[in-house]
């Protein structure tokens, strides 16, 4: 099912695996064209615009933009409580976990009398986005809203594709979730439509205002992307999210069924979803395809799946080490890379480019897209040589603070003035001399 590459015995450049290797197309640029006009018209038309998008992509028109709070404490009262508790523990442990990221405000003294002070200044507001399309996505809900809370963020909004098969609101399971994180400001909009209001905020058909937002997070199909893209600048975003991704380096000592099963779990998501598997063992190839066979023909989504499995964006890649091996997963940079090999741990520690690493066989992608307390909104397409996944530091900006008394400003103003004359930027130095002029040299 999988397509292989071999290469045993061979070692490859890193220009030539990031060439080389398997990986979805996906290409921002082109669907640029396509989402101009529609950032446009909500920029010039408001809420007017939005819902004639929403009509057009969505086939249901609200009412309004804004959700009521009613709808919310209804969706939470209506949860399967079930689904609640598993919520409620995914809430608790992201918090556990990204309440140890928040940066404290450092001081130093550089010389006697001048301080510099980086000041960590949450950011004013933030829109949210958990995506509608093929999947339900509370959970993404819980990553976005908790690091943006744990970082101070001063409000919260919240943007999900309304449904027409719920009365033009979001799902349900998006709305409890967002009650029970105490998002009180939700918004019935997707796609591009839904970051340019954000970028730009509107007036609502009741007249309310919808303030536009500082960042925009949350990841969404190809066009949110490439409205993402449009309006960097205007807004702060996360990352240019492209289609999910895992990779499982393993050795002879995986388990086919645990490999074969997890590579399912990610091209589930989309039928772009890349599945790879590192290898250093042919009979491992053979027993995972084996067991692709008959997962794949049982599974819900089975021809999604088959689909994302088949496509150019997934195979298999034999190495001839572990040392190869890492070679490659570095070179790919995947968004999700397991490591199921003997001594895991010890190489999960020698990986450098993956957005989040899962150690052994007892820690699945599946558990860190839910209730590992980990972050589950990470980069794509190789981003991971470069970018980080979402944290509480994504909602924080770091500000130095400068603070020198004029004895301190003297001690100094030689060389500033030196360095600022090197630079033919005299008005630079007298900038500084004049706050001593009168003074003896």
């Amino acid at each position: 099912m999988l397509n292989r590459t071999d290469l045993r015995g061979q070692v490859p450049s890193v220009a030539e695996l990031r060439s080389t290797l398997p990986r979805a197309e996906y290409d921002v640029d082109a669907a640029l064209h396509h989402v101009r006009p529609v950032v446009e018209a909500v920029r010039d038309r408001g809420v007017e615009a939005v819902l004639e998008y929403t009509e057009k992509f969505d086939k249901v028109r609200p009412a309004g933009v804004r959700v009521a709070a009613a709808e919310l404490t209804s969706a939470l009262a209506n949860l399967d409580p079930a689904v609640r508790e598993a919520l409620e523990e995914s809430i608790a442990r992201a918090r556990k976990v990204h309440g140890e990221q928040r940066r404290q405000d450092v001081t130093t003294e550089v010389v006697d009398g001048g301080t510099v002070t980086e000041r960590w200044i949450p950011v004013e507001r933030v829109g949210l986005y958990a995506p509608g399309g093929l999947a339900v996505y509370p959970s993404t809900v819980v990553m976005n809203v908790v690091p943006a809370q744990i970082a101070g963020v001063g409000t919260l909004v919240l943007c999900s594709p309304p449904q027409a098969a719920f009365g033009g609101l979001p799902h349900p399971t998006i709305l409890a979730a967002a009650e029970l994180l105490g998002v009180d400001e939700v918004w019935a909009v997707g796609g591009a439509q839904a970051v340019a209001l954000l970028a730009y905020g509107g007036t609502d058909t009741d007249g309310a205002t919808l303030e536009p937002v500082d960042v925009v997070t949350g990841p969404g199909n190809i066009y949110l992307t490439a409205a993402k893209r449009l309006l960097r600048g205007i807004i702060g975003i996360d990352s240019e999210a492209g289609p999910t991704e895992i990779a499982i380096l393993a050795d002879e000592t995986a388990d086919p069924v645990h490999v074969a099963a997890d590579l399912i779990s990610q091209a589930e998501h989309d039928p772009l979803a890349a599945s790879v598997l590192v290898t250093t063992s042919e009979e491992l190839a053979d027993a995972v395809d084996k067991e692709l066979t008959g997962r794949v023909a049982a599974t819900k989504h089975s021809e999604r799946v088959t689909e994302a499995l088949s496509g150019k964006q997934s195979g298999i890649i034999l190495v001839s080490g572990v040392d190869d091996g890492i070679r490659v997963v570095d070179a790919y940079a995947a968004e999700h890379l397991e490591i199921q090999t003997a001594d895991a741990r010890a190489v999960a520690a020698r990986v450098r480019n993956a957005g989040a690493i899962f150690v052994g066989a007892y820690a699945p992608v599946s558990l860190g897209d839910y209730c590992a307390g980990s972050n589950h909104v990470l980069p794509t397409g190789g981003f991971a040589r470069h970018s980080s996944g979402l944290s509480v530091q994504s909602f924080l900006k770091g500000v130095h603070v400068v603070d020198y008394s004029e004895d301190a400003l003297r001690e100094i103003a030689g060389r500033v003035v030196a360095l600022a004359n090197a630079e033919d930027l005299p008005a630079h130095g007298e900038a500084i001399t004049a706050r001593f002029e009168g003074e003896r040299a």
